[in-house]
């Protein structure tokens, strides 16, 4: 299993159908289920886990994902709101080191994803047809229609609940 992508890597096929956005909705939605199910129970130790040898435990990983999915909804809400909005970036490695990502509870993290799941969700499945294809512009990736960065979000929060999944099930 390749560690750091345990699903595989990004790959979008656009554009995407309708069946196929849907899809890709329900998965945002159900980030937060699966993120909270993946760490239900485990003690401290676990939750200090890597992932992979020099990478983020699960405790960071988790911090990681409202993190990452807050910059995801806001970057949405301004292609919404802005004709193609250029995005600053934000430091996703410096952020999971800072001291709150790398010693708070997992609770609070969880929570913060629910209500933000909630709103995302509610959000997207407001959009219309013609909304999906406004896009905002990434310093990276160039031009990044919503439809692009649905498939994005959804991919993510599998990518990183495959990551604490795995980390649990490697023998010590």
């Amino acid at each position: 299993m390749n560690l750091r992508y345990p699903i595989g890597q990004f790959k979008f096929e656009a554009p995407l159908t309708d069946d196929e956005r849907q899809a890709c909705m329900l998965k945002i939605e159900e980030t937060p289920a699966s993120m909270r199910a993946a760490v239900a129970g485990l003690n401290e130790e676990q939750l200090d886990t890597p992932y992979r040898p020099a990478g983020w435990n699960v405790r960071q990983v988790v911090h990681h994902v409202p993190d990452s999915h807050m910059n995801g909804y806001t970057r949405m809400k301004l292609a919404m709101t802005e004709d193609s909005p250029t995005l600053k970036l934000y430091h996703e490695a410096l952020w999971a080191e800072l001291p709150e990502a790398r010693t708070a509870p997992v609770d609070v993290s969880l929570d913060l994803l629910d209500a933000l799941h909630f709103r995302w969700t509610a959000f997207l499945r407001a959009l219309t047809h013609v909304d999906f294809q406004r896009p905002y512009i990434h310093p990276d990736l160039g031009l990044v229609p919503i439809d692009v960065a649905i498939g994005i979000y959804a991919w993510h929060g599998k990518h990183h609940t495959a990551h604490i999944t795995s980390a649990l099930r490697r023998p010590a």
